[in-house]
């Protein structure tokens, strides 16, 4: 019998579960040292390769975005985030869970998204972070 992982699910990872995929090309912006290591390496071994960093000039299939209160103005960091994305790339914003130091209130993202040009999708909880799925609307088509 093959033990269950945190997620319940044998095989399961967090980052299948985030819809992360071998190959992908995943940008990683707002990393500090708070950032859930366990997560980063889990997506990382789910593409098969590092995270690029804000430098990189690749078309980027999702970026990973995390976000603490106090980081700023995140209307411009998801429209500086958007701007490598392929078209069906899309966002995955991992903010502090509440209660937890540099918490970012949930309404805070879900309304920062439609001013950036985002839809968020859904919601997950991850250990001691929250992550927010932002999409691109399908009519947006870059010339």
């Amino acid at each position: 019998m093959v033990a269950a992982t945190e997620s319940g699910n044998a095989g399961d990872s967090h980052a299948d579960k985030l819809g992360f995929t071998s190959g992908m090309v995943v940008q990683e912006l707002g990393w500090d040292e708070d950032a859930d290591d366990d997560l980063r390496a889990d997506i990382e071994d789910t593409i098969g390769g590092e995270m690029v960093d804000e430098d990189a000039d690749d078309v980027i299939d999702v970026v990973v975005l995390w976000w603490r209160d106090g980081d700023g103005d995140l209307v411009d960091a998801l429209m500086d985030a958007i701007a490598p994305l392929a078209d069906d790339g899309y966002v995955w914003v991992f903010s502090p869970k509440t209660g937890t130091d540099g918490h970012v209130d949930p309404s805070e993202i879900a309304e920062s998204a439609p001013t950036a040009g985002l839809t968020q999708t859904n919601v997950v909880s991850l250990g001691g972070w929250s992550g927010s799925r932002l999409v691109q609307p399908k009519s947006r088509k870059r010339a």
